[in-house]
């Protein structure tokens, strides 16, 4: 047996220190130093019996096998968007998000969703509690098995029992390993038992999914270098006050960081929403002024989304400017070439911004739907229901081409929009569109063409 070893960590960042310090030299929180057992005895292999270690060698790289990798569906339309096809075998995915914002429902969900062989492992409710969720979620499949245990060497015990294909984590805060002397949740045991599961997914070719608790500062809870550890980090967000979550990959080995996964929560469970527009336009039953429908891009998913703009004359002297769902600094600098560029005196009005939907969008090709929205609540004059807008405004008032414009003006088409206003710098390949499409280059066009 070796010499029991410690070591000191900062509860905040999960940075490793020689010895006790008051103030983290890391991330600079105080008080956040703990010392932890890092080794308590020698360690076996992930199976409770010793197995011969695999020794990998060498290979030239034109004659390494370049197959795909092998996927697992998983029943769930948004999720394998958002993984690139599904799960890929041996592969670890971590899925942060909020309490309370649905990530156990929402992998109850994919479990019993899948044909396969599942064991969904949970840590903080019991198996009554999830046979209730399940009933409510109305899912039917009598090969998901529950385990309700912490102690990772009884779950890998009743792995090697089970034969599992797919194994869901609830959540990795919870779990602990006789091999490290320390309270679950704390930066080494976190860091050992997702070191056991990534060592177990590898030599099994056995997806594993973790759940995992975020901080106050809406990072995933633990050391960094969990999120270095999996394959995928997954984001499950949304506001309490909306039905509505967003999936985000924040990291994805096997496939694009930039798909996005929409659902609504009901009394069911978590619905996927195939077009998301329906959530992001609002009805109304007459125009208002003040709103735009902007053509936006989330990976290869065209969204259209409204924008709702609100200006008024400023009461107390110094104008505000804010924003909710789009970058605050873009907002001042098109307020800024609308000033100085088109002549118009916005310096002393107030200006409310807002993203419909509660979405965050990152996209230039809506600053012509913002400016539009802005116009509009200036003069007060509705713009026509049916028209959208995709282009990016430069700071010399030209409106500016967008990338993928043909897949935007196809989205609008198949949404029933007349009129589509787009930068006439975009070579478009000249097709049978039904819709209008109205290249513009300079925002007196625009203005002149809405207003």
């Amino acid at each position: 047996m070796s010499k029991t070893k410690t070591s000191f960590f900062c509860q905040n960042c999960g940075t490793q220190h020689a010895k006790w310090v008051g103030k983290c030299s890391a991330c600079g929180e105080w008080n956040t130093i703990v010392e932890e057992v890092i080794q308590k005895e020698e360690k076996r292999n992930w199976k409770q019996t010793s197995t011969a270690k695999k020794v990998s060698k060498p290979i030239k790289i034109n004659e390494i096998d370049t197959q795909e990798e092998d996927r697992i569906h998983t029943h769930n339309k948004e999720l394998n968007r958002v993984l690139g096809g599904g799960l890929v075998k041996g592969s670890m995915t971590l899925l942060g998000g909020e309490p309370g914002i649905g990530k156990s429902t929402l992998l109850l969900q994919v479990a019993l969703s899948i044909p396969k062989n599942i064991l969904y492992v949970s840590g903080e409710e019991s198996q009554a509690q999830i046979k209730m969720r399940a009933e409510r979620l109305n899912a039917k499949n009598s090969n998901c098995h529950i385990l309700t245990e912490t102690k990772t060497q009884n779950i890998f015990a009743s792995i090697e029992e089970l034969q599992p294909d797919v194994v869901v984590i609830d959540s990795i805060q919870t779990l602990h390993t006789d091999y490290i002397d320390a309270s679950p949740g704390s930066i080494s045991q976190i860091r050992e038992t997702t070191a056991e599961l990534i060592k177990f997914a590898k030599e099994t070719a056995t997806p594993v999914i973790l759940i995992g608790h975020i901080t106050k500062e809406g990072t995933i809870a633990g050391p960094k270098i969990l999120e270095h550890m999996v394959d995928v980090v997954l984001q499950f967000e949304g506001d309490r006050n909306y039905t509505y979550r967003i999936l985000r990959a924040q990291k994805n080995r096997f496939g694009s960081t930039a798909e996005l996964g929409i659902y609504e929560m009901q009394n069911t469970g978590l619905r996927e929403v195939e077009n998301p527009s329906e959530i992001l336009i609002s009805e109304k039953d007459e125009s208002l002024s003040g709103t735009a429908i902007g053509a936006t891009l989330e990976g290869m998913r065209p969204l259209m989304i409204e924008v709702q703009a609100l200006v008024s004359s400023a009461v107390y002297g110094t104008p505000q400017r804010s924003a909710t769902g789009y970058n605050i600094k873009r907002l001042h600098m098109i307020l800024a070439v609308l000033e100085k560029r088109a002549g118009f005196r916005l310096g002393a009005k107030d200006v409310f911004l807002n993203i419909a939907g509660g979405i965050s969008v990152d996209d230039p090709a809506i600053d012509l739907a913002v400016v539009a929205a802005i116009l509009s609540s200036n003069e007060d004059v509705a713009i026509p229901q049916d028209y959208c807008f995709a282009a990016e405004v430069g700071l010399a008032g030209e409106i500016r081409p967008v990338n993928r414009v043909e897949q935007r003006i196809l989205e609008a088409e198949k949404l029933g929009f007349s009129t589509i206003i787009v930068s006439k710098f975009n070579k478009i390949a000249k097709k049978n569109y039904t819709i209008n499409v109205v290249p513009v280059s300079k925002i007196e066009e625009v203005f002149t063409k809405l207003f």
